[in-house]
């Protein structure tokens, strides 16, 4: 799942905090989609309970996936379907390529799928001298730009308008406008050969129901339809943890992801798919191929730390909340799985050191638990991630050394009281107007864009007990019996109708 190399997320996200429009725009598409699903959630209402009872279907699914995969992929071929099992990416994009060539297909139309994204089935396929169409709008805009895309559910949310007409005039396009209407028009036009022509259609999978062995598919826009119908051969890629048990758990998914993603009641369109055409049908595929992917999600099956990154349903609504994706976009995390969802599931799916920095990219805020339709607590899994790179050494000795001394420092009161007495001399010169700005040694990293508070003059311990005796000296009004203040000699609440300032006439 390798997308990008040579530089870490802390690099990548240096270069993105330099693009003004990137920030501007990934905040304005975020927080209305955030608004949208706030409006859409209250009108649902009951949401918490709606979202409990998706960790539920979510948890008892996972535990139980060896029982509810071998039940769908029988249910799929006795309606006439092939099931294909891949242990890891390469595996999966071999056996997509080989059933287009053995086809001797010449063009694929793509509708959007995030596993074939984890796999780049499109440069497979292209190395076989096929031609792949992503059908998508977002997704047809990024191929055309020769990128990934920066967020899970709006694949081209970086793009202006103008930078889309300017793709589109090189696909082929003449006297575009940056109306709306004008470049969706242009893409449809486009497309629609495509479709007509094209000899294989591949689409992801948004869940599969055990239950009958059916295909769901949410999408906003009808190229869904036609990738999955009009093509003789029809493949479906999808992970292997995308497992509902039943028709039932389908109605609870079908209100919380499209709410979860895009503020919608409802999805556009919700496609369920079972099995290939049949003889009395005149729509549909000759073929229905599904191939189920591991690559590496099964390592996560019985740890009790991280198996419940599998209960994502790929909504991005943690991508909408998180603070640090608002800053830097999709591409400063430099895999497919951008946001905290990525910054969880990307370490987890390639274990190796490349992407071991994606859990720092986070406040740790648990903004993204509070919008997960499915209650995962990410924020634990990045500091549980955190905590792995530690233990695998992952971690710079002055770090490693500092973490020593700063554990060694709060053992003991008296080497903390020292140590803090220590520091609020030393920071004497870096100190003006009770913030320290300096822009050098090992605070740089804040004081960089933003200044650090100062130790206080005096700590709060020796405040808190000037404070306390303060209190005790002061006098002590007399009390009553049952311990409230006792009325002065004289007193008197203020008459009816009085000002409440005493009750005087004015």
């Amino acid at each position: 799942m390798t997308v990008a190399s040579g530089h870490g997320v802390l690099e990548r996200s240096r270069a993105a905090l330099q693009n003004e429009f990137l920030r501007g725009a990934v905040r304005f598409t975020t927080e209305r989609l955030r608004s949208r699903k706030r409006t859409a959630t209250d009108e649902l209402g009951r949401w918490e309970e709606w979202r409990e009872r998706g960790r539920q279907i979510r948890s008892h699914t996972i535990e139980h996936l060896d029982y509810y995969l071998k039940r769908f992929a029988d249910n799929v071929r006795a309606h006439g379907g092939h099931v294909h099992f891949a242990a890891d990416g390469r595996e999966a994009a071999a056996i997509v390529t080989r059933l287009v060539t053995e086809r001797q297909a010449k063009r694929v139309v793509k509708s959007k799928s995030m596993v074939s994204e984890e796999i780049h089935l499109n440069h497979y396929l292209e190395a076989q001298g096929v031609e792949v169409v992503e059908t998508d709008l977002g997704e047809y805009i990024i191929q055309l730009a020769k990128e990934m895309p920066s967020h899970i559910i709006i694949p081209s949310i970086h793009k202006t308008r103008a930078q889309i007409r300017d793709l589109f005039e090189q696909a082929g396009g003449e006297g575009l406008t940056t109306e709306t209407a004008v470049l969706a028009g242009f893409a449809r036009r486009t497309l629609r050969s495509q479709f007509l022509s094209a000899d294989v259609g591949v689409t992801g999978c948004n869940f599969g129901i055990a239950e009958t062995g059916s295909i769901v598919l949410f999408t906003n826009e009808g190229n869904g339809r036609m990738v999955s119908t009009l093509p003789g051969t029809h493949i479906v890629t999808m992970g292997m943890e995308r497992i509902i048990p039943t028709f039932a758990d389908l109605e609870v998914m079908a209100n919380l992801l499209p709410r979860s993603a895009t503020g919608q009641k409802l999805t556009a369109y919700m496609s369920v798919i079972t099995g290939p055409r049949r003889v009395d049908e005149w729509d549909g595929p000759d073929e229905l191929h599904v191939v189920i992917l591991d690559n590496g999600r099964s390592a996560q099956l019985g740890d009790d730390e991280f198996q419940a990154v599998l209960h994502c349903i790929r909504c991005g609504a943690c991508l909408n909340v998180c603070p640090v994706y608002r800053q830097i976009g999709g591409h400063a995390y430099g895999s497919v799985y951008p946001g905290p969802i990525g910054a969880v599931l990307t370490p987890l799916l390639n274990p190796g050191g490349e992407y071991h920095d994606l859990p720092y990219a986070s406040s740790l805020c648990g903004a993204c638990f509070e919008a997960c339709p499915v209650k995962i607590p990410l924020h634990d899994m990045l500091v549980a991630l955190r905590r792995r790179n530690v233990e695998q050494g992952r971690v710079k000795p002055l770090e490693r050394a500092a973490m020593k001394g700063f554990a060694a420092v709060f053992a003991k009161p008296g080497r903390y009281r020292l140590a803090m007495r220590a520091a609020r001399v030393g920071q004497k010169p870096l100190v003006k107007d009770g913030y320290i700005t300096s822009t050098f040694g090992p605070l740089f990293g804040w004081t960089h864009t933003r200044h650090a508070p100062a130790l206080a003059a005096v700590p709060f311990r020796e405040r808190f007990a000037g404070m306390k005796q303060d209190v005790q000296e002061r006098p002590q009004p007399n009390r009553t019996s049952d311990g409230s203040p006792a009325k002065a000699a004289g007193s008197h609440l203020p008459a009816a109708g009085g000002d409440g300032e005493g009750g005087g006439e004015r």
